[in-house]
């Protein structure tokens, strides 16, 4: 249903296929959020922090390929630097003290470089 949704049911993908079809079927990216989130057994993946970026990245191209109007304003970011201004995700965002790793910044980036190859060639 969204990138969220998607994010989230692949923590389970390999180990509860069942509880990731739960979450892909959520009726909203919060309760899909919070349902990849919750602590249960059996737990997710083993290998989740060795693919968490791939998936994202993964997630992050497809929505912008497919939607034209996202993809518009990500390009129309320029040169920006893109920053995920949560105080309280010192991984995806910068945390509450602006040092944190900002990886969907960083994909975001990624992702505005490689669609403007695709749909702006020089």
């Amino acid at each position: 249903m969204t990138s969220e949704h998607y994010y989230q049911s692949q923590k389970f993908a390999t180990t509860d296929p069942t509880y990731a079809e739960e979450i892909r079927n959520s009726p909203n990216p919060k309760t899909a959020a919070e349902l990849g989130r919750a602590t249960r057994t059996p737990a997710m993946r083993a290998d989740w922090d060795a693919v968490k970026d791939d998936i994202m990245r993964k997630v992050v191209l497809h929505k912008f390929t497919t939607s034209e109007s996202c993809r518009k304003v990500l390009l129309s970011t320029g040169n920006e630097e893109l920053v995920e201004d949560s105080p309280v995700d010192s991984y995806w965002g910068c945390g509450s003290d602006g040092r944190g790793k900002n990886m969907l910044g960083v994909i975001l980036m990624e992702t505005r470089e490689a669609l403007r190859k695709k749909y702006q060639p020089d």
